[in-house]
């Protein structure tokens, strides 16, 4: 943490770089009747995981001192490049991201494609499995990930201390599979990122918190993934099994998880019908079809306390 806040110049530099914006810019839909260019700040809010009410605080210059989460959070929703996130944090009294360290800021090329994928649920994951951003589709075939605390946004946290979720295997075996993957993939970013502090943090709590997880960390197996099916249950349009293809961005090391269907089958009629109708009317979240909606509250995952399913990744 940094001395001080220039809260006067960080109200001004949000509220810039909210009104360059465009509703389009965030998949959001643009609406009819907009007094002020760019963003609203419900829309800036909703993406960011914080309150209307804390942001508009921050934007007069009267806010408290923000944490580098929050910061970060807003670096996200406004699409900020790498420089302007260093300035933001620098503005909000922290220093900003280490080098060497996991960018948990999304990759703006990666974020303009994304935005371009319209037909297909798509999400943003970096090294430690946090998911960055999402689509509109992804939110309607997974739930509606804006439900979800920015910090609590993790497939390893889902899958090894949660709840469950609508992505899941067929039967144990299909289950051990994907879990093996999953640490094998923390265990690849460990060798890449050893001083990374979010994840050693995460190592420490999934080891500490399930016993199964510390059991296949030890084994150290490390196996790249490039591609897989998952099996999702979903409340209103059943069954499906999808192809989910990681594209990789070796300069941020994130990844797109793209799902599709091969055209003509019933599960590519489902996707179709999933872009008509949306997040499902009760704002379910990532959380097991037919189940209550998993505790929570951005824009583009929950956390969970069973091990009955696999997450989004």
């Amino acid at each position: 943490m940094l001395d001080d806040v220039d809260r006067t110049e960080l109200g001004r530099t949000l509220r810039t770089w909210r009104e360059r914006l465009r509703p389009a810019d965030l998949g959001l839909p643009t609406g009819t009747r907009r007094r002020t260019p760019g963003l609203r700040r419900e829309e800036v809010a909703q993406v960011a995981g914080i309150s209307v009410d804390y942001l508009t605080r921050l934007e007069q210059g009267r806010g408290p001192h923000p944490s580098d989460a929050v910061l970060g959070a807003l670096g996200r929703a406004l699409r900020l490049s790498t420089d302007e996130r260093d300035h933001l944090f620098t503005l909000g009294g922290m220093r900003p991201p280490a080098p060497g360290t996991i960018s948990a800021e999304p990759r703006p090329s990666l974020l303009r494609l994304m935005d371009r994928l319209t037909d297909l649920p798509v999400l943003l994951l970096n090294a430690r499995t946090d998911v960055l951003a999402w689509n509109p589709l992804a939110a309607a075939l997974l739930g509606d990930l804006s439900a979800v605390p920015p910090t609590e946004r993790n497939t390893a946290r889902q899958v090894f201390l949660g709840a469950g979720t609508r992505v899941g295997a067929d039967d144990a075996a299909e289950r051990d599979r994907l879990d093996r993957a999953l640490v094998s993939d923390l265990r690849g970013a460990y060798a890449r990122y050893p001083h990374d502090p979010g994840l050693i943090g995460l190592i420490a709590t999934l080891e500490k918190g399930s016993e199964r997880f510390a059991r296949l960390w030890a084994e150290r197996s490390v196996r790249v993934r490039h591609g897989d099916r998952k099996h999702i249950r979903h409340p209103q349009v059943g069954g499906l099994t999808l192809d989910c293809d990681t594209l990789h961005a070796d300069a941020d090391d994130q990844m797109l998880l793209v799902y599709s269907a091969a055209p003509g089958t019933p599960e590519a009629e489902a996707l179709a019908l999933l872009r008509v109708i949306g997040i499902e009317p009760d704002g379910g979240t990532n959380g097991p079809s037919g189940g209550q909606p998993d505790r929570a509250a951005d824009g583009r995952a929950t956390p969970t306390d069973g091990l009955t399913d696999h997450p989004i990744r």
